[in-house]
């Protein structure tokens, strides 16, 4: 491409600056954007230009010439094949400082919002929302926001775990076929899709994953292997076998096995439960989902179990949980209480407080708040999931709590007009983001403090911009670190109505 001062297939020095959306090293060359996977920021590297384009190009990592001293080798075997983490590389302390980083990036940049002793890092070359963000190594001085001299967002520590591995409690692995080659026949295998493809990388071990998930994977294949279960092929939708889905109670120890087939006929079904109750202690439900559809989803609409119970057992914190083979449950449950602790913290309960929680999924976030406040009201557009909470709360002895299924944007004015008026709206959207509609609905019932839990940096920012030009000011933000070493973070920001004691 004329104009540019690299080249494709050109190899140049580039001195890496950030760390982009999926974990890739932001390179200049000469002022020109290389996004390079394997690279660290404060690193200079030697790198073949592959892919141009006229704002930013696609590098291949050639040679490090000077280490970041943040960069450590990958514990995982198979980490460069696997799309499931980014960040193996970068040590655990330089993960905490890249995603503030990353939170910070995008209130300054996306939400134009002022940090408390934030710097925003420079701009990887692609869109705010699509280039995620980088951090230099300023980030590594950054002050405590707590003594933060200006005014602004407080942006605290990520808050990471104390042990970063095997915090998975669901594993939901894909199975096809190995490619068969000259002397052998091609057979069952089952793992995670290689980076950019659906081409499946064989596994038996995931070092995000609970050791016990790992061992349903490894089971229901040889299993499947020895009874001639076919595994499903997405390219000729022939075959039986799409994924195994494994979830684990980190507190109670039970376990629930999940087929995903193309078809309810299952092959010597009673032989599979036998191996797999002998092979697995501890499990307690074994379900059959069928999904005959042409799709990427997993999960199809029917459900049935084949042994044991429709539900395992969890708890976080004092709140007992039932997990059904589709229910929405956190991934990792010890990051979970704390996530949900400092939502409850922001809410600033004091046992008279009505509290409306939108997008409630299974009722995990209402439960922990209705341990302090007058009345919970939690909306969710997912029927399953209301059913779900409706059960937790009777588990759990909860009477202050009332769930409603609905879009939110849809139910909340309609509890307004009843005369519901809310002290504390806590939204936890999906990545999307609030319905516009949903907070427009916030601005109109003007309750004294919002709390925002973000799976999404970009789309917290652009949210917060809304609430803010509409009354409200973000007094801080919390990161937690829910998924190490992949470039995910969630966040929980404290929006307090001007004019309102803090």
């Amino acid at each position: 491409m004329s104009g540019l001062p690299v080249e494709k297939n050109g190899e140049y020095e580039a001195d890496i600056v950030g760390i982009g959306h999926e974990g890739e090293g932001v390179g200049r060359v000469s002022g020109y954007t290389l996004f390079i996977p394997g690279a660290l920021p404060g690193e200079r590297v030697l790198v073949k230009a592959v892919k141009l384009k006229k704002q930013y190009g696609y590098g291949k990592l050639l040679r490090i010439i000077q280490a970041s001293p943040d960069r450590i080798s990958a514990p995982c075997p198979i980490y460069s094949q696997c799309g499931g983490c980014q960040l193996q590389h970068l040590s655990y302390e330089g993960q905490l400082r890249f995603k503030r980083q990353l939170v910070i990036d995008n209130l300054e940049r996306i939400g134009k919002l002022k940090v408390a002793g934030g710097t925003s890092a420079a701009s990887s070359g692609k869109s705010d929302e699509a280039a995620g963000a980088a951090f230099q190594d300023a980030s590594h001085a950054a002050a405590s926001p707590s003594t933060a001299a200006t005014k602004g967002i407080v942006v605290h520590p990520t808050l990471g775990m104390e042990e970063p591995w095997r915090y998975r409690n669901k594993a939901q692995v894909p199975i096809g076929f190995e490619a068969a080659s000259a002397d052998r026949e091609g057979g069952l295998v089952g793992g995670f899709y290689a980076q950019g493809s659906h081409r499946i990388i064989d596994m038996d071990e995931c070092l995000i994953q609970q050791e016990n998930n790992d061992r349903v994977v490894a089971e229901v294949k040889r299993i499947a292997r020895e009874l001639g279960i076919r595994a499903y092929n997405e390219e000729t939708h022939k075959g039986l076998l799409r994924h195994v889905v494994a979830r684990y109670g980190f507190n109670t120890g039970e376990i629930m096995v999940v087929l995903i087939t193309n078809g309810e006929s299952l092959p010597h079904v009673d032989e599979l439960v036998g191996l797999l109750r002998q092979a697995i202690p501890g499990i307690k439900s074994i379900c059959q989902n069928v999904n005959k559809e042409r799709t990427n989803v997993i999960f199809g609409d029917k459900t049935k179990v084949l042994w044991g119970d429709d539900v395992i057992y969890d708890t976080i914190g004092a709140i007992r949980f039932a997990i059904s083979a589709r229910s929405f449950y956190q991934v990792n449950p010890v990051q979970t209480e704390v996530l949900y602790g400092k939502a409850l913290d922001f809410a600033g309960l004091r046992g008279e407080e009505t509290v409306i929680d939108a997008y409630c999924g299974i009722g995990t976030i209402s439960l922990f708040l209705a341990q302090r406040a007058r009345q919970v009201y939690g909306v969710e557009i997912v029927g399953e999931a209301i059913d779900d909470a409706r059960r937790n709360a009777r588990l759990n002895g909860i009477r202050n709590v009332q769930f409603e299924v609905g879009a939110a944007e849809v139910v909340i004015p309609e509890w307004r007009r009843q005369g519901i008026a809310p002290d504390v709206i806590v939204v936890d959207p999906p990545r999307k983001g609030c319905d516009a509609a949903l907070l427009a609905t916030i601005l109109e019932m003007r309750p004294t403090r919002v709390v925002y839990v973000s799976c999404n940096p970009s789309t917290l920012a652009r949210d917060l911009q809304v609430l803010e030009e509409g009354g409200y000011s973000t007094v801080e933000v919390q990161p937690v670190d829910m998924f190490p070493h992949t470039v995910h973070v969630e966040s929980v920001a404290l929006l307090v109505r001007n004019g309102t004691d803090r």
